[in-house]
């Protein structure tokens, strides 16, 4: 039986399925829950860096939590990261990178065409750069296996971090969410911004695993699949309501 929940007016999708590389691990966004398990997800991962000092950890404990509690604000459906800690001649070099799922709703009297966002963006994108030293983006459409067109928004943006700003690369890929005028966002970001070109890949490979699920196969109990792939549901729960 299917769960009105879920439904999705107009035959639009219920859930999607989406695939992280086995090193990146399931970001906690519940306010109840997520303080104390990031501290065990990076206290457990540190353990093989013991070259980094108390401070070091703990300013990644707080950074993480950080980026789980704008993500909740932000009613992502989900969020995923990775930690990366290298040995480098001049110390720790640590890795670090997200991912989180958006869901936003174009206001009726207002264009949901792809192709009238990306170039919004673009020129958003171009005034936000004037004057700040930093390069001014670049927009695109491309297609996606399965999905068909989406929009891909790529920049490196300073993010204030106690007063200081830290550039940080980011790729968003806006995704049209079939039967509505809503758009999933794929938020990618890191502050490894010397390593940006080989971050955008694997922010492209996750992109690129995207799959929507078909309304039929929706019912009130979790798909496994998805749950294993890390997807979700998109219904009316899934919206930040």
């Amino acid at each position: 039986m299917t769960d009105p929940v879920m439904e999705q007016p107009g035959g639009a999708p219920a859930g999607y399925t989406l695939r992280f590389p086995d090193s990146w691990w399931h970001l906690d966004l519940d306010p109840n829950t997520r303080d104390a398990s990031i501290r065990r997800r990076i206290e457990s991962q540190v353990k093989k860096a013991p070259q980094l000092s108390r401070e070091q950890v703990d300013e990644l404990i707080r950074s993480t939590r950080r980026i789980a509690r704008e993500a909740h604000a932000q009613g992502a459906l989900r969020a995923s990261g990775m930690l990366r800690i290298l040995n480098a001649g001049s110390g720790p070099l640590v890795l670090s990178a997200t991912t989180a799922v958006l869901r936003i709703s174009v206001p009726e009297g207002q264009s949901e065409d792809l192709a009238d966002l990306v170039v919004a963006a673009g020129v958003q994108l171009g005034t936000q750069a004037e004057g700040t030293g930093l390069p001014p983006g670049e927009v695109e459409l491309l297609e996606l296996p399965q999905i068909g067109a989406v929009g891909r928004i790529t920049r490196i943006e300073d993010v204030d971090h106690k007063g200081t700003p830290v550039p940080t690369a980011m790729r968003h890929t806006l995704i049209p969410v079939p039967n509505s005028r809503d758009y999933l966002v794929l938020a990618s970001s890191t502050p490894n911004v010397d390593l940006a070109d080989q971050f955008y890949e694997v922010f492209d490979a996750i992109a690129e695993s995207f799959r929507f699920e078909d309304p039929a196969r929706t019912s009130g109990a979790a798909d496994p699949a998805a749950e294993a792939a890390g997807g979700g549901p998109m219904g009316e729960a899934d919206k930040g309501k």
